[in-house]
């Protein structure tokens, strides 16, 4: 049975993909990895395709609000590597009533109305995506939010029942970016423009010198809270 000691001993920071190997050899349980497409979720994706670890489960969250350039790496991606991505996309008629009652950009007057789309964008797919997964693979970083400061690269996460696995919880922007260009990984161009998160278009842009890494995302909210629900302490 697996419980957090395992997964800890089983990590090696210095080594993603021997880490990934270990926790693919997990075959009794299922084990998934959430991509986004960014950056980070790019390196993991390498780690997992380039071995082959067919224990691990890929899945995506389509929006239907991402920017053009995502669609085009994760079209890349596919090529490359010759692999599946399970795609999660929001319930149709959620997101109808949704933009008929309060408007196609709703997000913009309220932080209640932008966490409402999130929920439905992102949250409510995410369950689906997760259930009965006991191990769910993230691209998480400390440096990404405040929020994220105290993460721990393994944790039991509450709001899904299942342990989380961050194996780049510790690595820099830097390291990441050295990564993927080292092992050829196809990643979003977007990122060569000063966004280093990526997410709806509506919600993302690029940061300006000198600002927070999470300033691209939500930027009309305050800063020290910006989070979708899919990652809760």
């Amino acid at each position: 049975m697996i419980n957090q000691d395992l997964l800890e001993a089983l990590f090696d920071k210095s080594d993603l993909e021997l880490a990934l190997y270990q926790i693919n050899q997990l075959d009794s349980e299922k084990i998934v990895f959430s991509t986004s497409f960014g950056i980070e979720d790019q390196v993991v994706s390498h780690a997992i395709f380039s071995q082959n670890l067919t224990n691990i489960e890929t899945f995506t969250l389509d929006t239907g609000r991402l920017y053009p350039e995502t669609y085009s790496v994760w079209d890349k991606t596919l090529l490359q590597y010759g692999v599946k991505i399970k795609s999660f996309s929001p319930d149709t008629l959620d997101i109808e009533n949704f933009v008929e009652e309060k408007g196609i950009n709703a997000f913009y007057e309220s932080i209640e109305l932008r966490k409402e789309c999130c929920y439905l964008r992102k949250v409510a797919p995410l369950k689906r995506a997760l259930a009965g997964a006991k191990i769910w693979i993230t691209g998480l970083r400390a440096e990404q939010s405040q929020n994220r400061n105290d993460l721990k690269i393994v944790e039991w996460d509450a709001q899904f029942q299942l342990y989380k696995f961050n194996p780049l919880l510790h690595w820099t922007y830097e390291e990441v970016k050295a990564y993927a260009l080292k092992n050829g990984v196809p990643y979003n161009p977007l990122h060569d423009q000063g966004f280093v998160s990526i997410g709806c278009a509506p919600c993302t842009r690029a940061i300006k010198e000198g600002e927070d890494f999470r300033a691209g995302r939500w930027w009309w909210e305050d800063n020290s809270k910006k989070e979708c629900g899919l990652h809760q302490k």
